[in-house]
C-alpha cells in the first residue's frame, strides 16, 4: 500500500496542478485505477484490510492445543513448553500443518494469559544514603595465561550509581562478606538498607512476605556495618534493577576483551580503576548535569561511616588426619604434627585458611581454589623426623624445603653428608630453626663454617653461648687462673684445624 507522501503527491497533482488521471499515472508509473481510487476516496491514508485466514489442517487439533496451553500455564516458568515443543507434540500426533500456525495461536494465548503486565516496570527512586544493591555475575578472565570462569560481585549505591566490581573464585559466604568489606572501604561508608536477591549463602529460609531467616554470620556482618537486609520478592529481579543492569554493562565494558592478570589482586585492582574511571567519565542517568562521581560526592557525607573490617570467616570443625592434614572444600592443608587425631576448627576466609586448636593457631595457609590439592608447610612435619629420619629424603612436604633454605644451612648439610649420621644431625639443626628462627640458625651455621666444624653441638653453642659456657664452668673447674694469654694460640690452632678439614 502507498505511503502517506505518495498519496499526498497524487492529490496535489490532481486538485492543485489540474492534471488528469492518465497523466498522473504515466508520471508516477502507477495504474490509473489506483489514481482513481485515491482521488475518489478523498482519503489521506489507506489501511491494510484485516482478514482471518482459515486453518483447516489445524482445526481438528485446536482442542488438544488449547488443553496443552492451559496445562502449560500451571507449570513453573522454567518448565513451561515452548511453541516449538508444542508443535513437535502435535506433529507426533499426526499434525501435518506448519509451525507458524501453531506459533500464532501460542502467541495470542500468552498475550492474553501470561504476558499481560509482566513487562511493566515501575521506576524506583532512592534518597541519598538510603540503599545499595548487591548481585553476583559469572564472567571469564585470563589468569596467568589461562582462561577461567569467576564469580563477580557488584555493589552499587542506588542514589549516586557509584559502584564497585570485585572478582572471586566462587560465591561462598566468606566471599560475600569479603566483597561487602571491600565495597564499604571503597565507598568509605554504607547505606541504611542493602537490597539482595534470595541467595542461599545469606538467606537460610524464605518466610511470609518480606520476612527472611538470615544466615547467622551474614546477620552479624549486617549488624557490624549497621545496614538492614532487604530481600527481593522471589523471581523479581527488577526490585534491584540497577545492579541487574550493571551485570550487562560491566560485561561489555570491563570484561570484553578478556581482562588479564597474574593474580586476583591484580585483576581486582584493575577493576577498581575501571569503576572510578567509569564514574568520572559517565553522566548520571537522572542528574544530567552531574557525573556519577559528582553525585557520589554529594551522597558520601550521608553514608553511614565505615566501621572497620568485619572478621569475615566461616567456621568449620574437622579432625586432623594421620598425615597431619585437614580437609576443606576438597583441598588439604597441613597442621603441626602434634595435633594428629584431634578435633580442630578451620577459619575459612576469602583468601586465607587458618586452623586453630583451643584458640591456638596450628596452621595458616594461603587458600587454594583448585580441587584435591595438598598444601604443605614443611615445618609442621620437622618434629616427626626424629622418629622417621628417612622421610627427609622422600617426604612430599620436604621436596622444596632443602632448595629454599639459606646458603649457609645448605653448606652445612653438604658437609654433613660425609658422616653416617648426616640425616639425624641435619634434622636436629632443622629443629633448631623451629625453636630459634631461620635467621639465627643461618648465622650460627655461618660461624660454624668459619671454624670448620658443622655439627649440631657446635651450632647450638652459637645459638646458646651463655648456656654452653655455663655448662663448661660447671664441668671444668680450674684450681688457679692461668697467667699467660692463650688467645693467639687458640686462633692459630683453630685456623689450622679449619684448613685440615677443608
Amino acid at each position: 500500500m502507498f505511503i502517506v507522501e505518495t498519496i499526498a503527491k497524487i492529490r496535489r497533482l490532481y486538485f492543485v496542478d489540474g492534471k488528469g488521471v492518465k497523466t498522473i499515472a504515466r508520471e508516477l508509473n502507477i495504474s490509473k485505477n489506483t489514481v482513481k481510487k485515491i482521488i475518489r476516496s478523498d482519503a489521506t491514508k489507506f489501511e491494510l484490510a484485516k482478514y482471518d485466514k482459515s486453518k483447516p489442517v489445524l482445526d481438528e487439533y485446536l482442542e488438544k492445543l488449547d488443553k496443552l496451553l492451559n496445562d502449560n500455564l500451571k507449570e513453573p516458568v522454567r518448565r513451561r513448553l515452548t511453541a516449538k515443543k508444542i508443535f513437535e507434540i502435535l506433529k507426533a500426533d499426526g499434525y501435518v500443518g506448519s509451525y507458524e500456525s501453531i506459533n500464532l495461536v501460542v502467541r495470542k494465548f500468552r498475550l492474553e494469559h501470561e504476558a499481560r503486565g509482566k513487562q511493566v516496570f515501575i521506576p524506583l527512586a532512592f534518597e541519598a544514603g538510603q540503599a545499595f544493591q548487591f548481585d553476583w555475575g559469572l564472567e571469564e578472565i585470563e589468569l596467568s595465561g589461562k582462561i577461567i570462569r569467576v564469580k563477580v560481585a557488584r555493589i552499587k549505591l542506588c542514589y549516586s550509581r557509584y559502584s564497585l566490581v570485585v572478582a572471586y573464585p566462587n560465591e561462598q559466604l566468606e566471599m560475600v562478606m569479603a566483597a561487602h568489606d571491600e565495597a564499604f572501604r571503597f565507598f568509605n561508608g554504607t547505606c541504611k538498607n542493602g537490597i539482595f536477591d534470595n541467595m542461599t549463602t545469606a538467606i537460610k529460609k524464605i518466610l511470609r512476605g518480606k520476612e527472611r531467616e538470615l544466615n547467622e554470620k551474614f546477620a552479624q556482618m549486617a549488624s557490624h556495618y549497621l545496614f538492614e537486609v532487604i530481600a527481593c520478592t522471589p523471581a523479581s529481579g527488577w526490585e534491584k534493577g540497577q545492579v541487574e543492569k550493571q551485570v550487562g554493562d560491566t560485561r561489555r565494558n570491563f570484561f570484553t576483551p578478556l581482562l588479564k592478570g597474574n593474580s586476583f589482586e591484580e585483576i581486582n585492582n584493575k577493576l577498581k580503576e575501571m569503576c572510578i574511571d567509569w564514574a568520572v567519565n559517565h553522566k548520571h542517568p537522572e542528574f544530567k548535569d552531574k557525573t556519577i562521581y559528582e553525585a557520589y560526592e554529594t551522597e558520601k557525607p550521608l553514608l553511614i561511616p565505615y566501621r572497620g573490617e568485619f572478621t569475615a570467616y566461616k567456621l568449620y570443625p574437622v579432625v586432623v588426619s594421620p598425615m597431619s592434614l585437614v580437609n576443606y572444600d576438597t583441598n588439604s592443608y597441613s597442621v603441626e604434627c602434634a595435633y594428629v587425631g584431634l578435633s580442630v576448627q578451620i577459619k575459612a576466609y576469602a583468601w586465607e585458611i587458618i586452623i586453630l586448636h583451643e584458640g591456638k593457631i596450628i596452621g595458616q595457609h594461603k587458600r587454594t581454589f583448585g580441587r584435591y590439592e595438598h598444601i604443605y608447610n614443611p615445618w609442621h612435619y620437622v618434629p616427626a623426623l626424629i622418629r622417621k629420619p628417612g622421610a627427609l629424603r622422600n617426604g612430599a612436604p620436604f621436596k622444596e624445603l632443602l632448595t629454599t633454605l639459606p646458603q649457609s644451612v645448605q653448606v652445612v648439610r653438604s658437609k654433613l653428608n660425609a658422616h653416617k649420621d648426616a640425616d639425624k644431625e641435619f634434622i636436629i639443626i632443622l629443629l633448631y630453626i623451629t625453636k630459634y628462627g631461620l635467621e639465627k640458625v643461618s648465622n650460627a651455621c655461618t660461624e660454624a663454617i668459619k671454624i670448620g666444624s658443622c655439627s649440631s653441638e657446635v651450632i647450638k653453642n652459637y645459638l646458646e653461648p651463655k648456656i654452653y659456657n655455663k655448662t663448661l664452668e660447671n664441668t671444668i673447674k680450674l684450681r688457679s687462673v692461668p697467667s699467660i694469654d692463650c688467645t693467639k694460640y687458640n686462633q692459630i690452632y683453630l685456623k689450622g684445624i679449619s684448613h685440615a678439614i677443608n
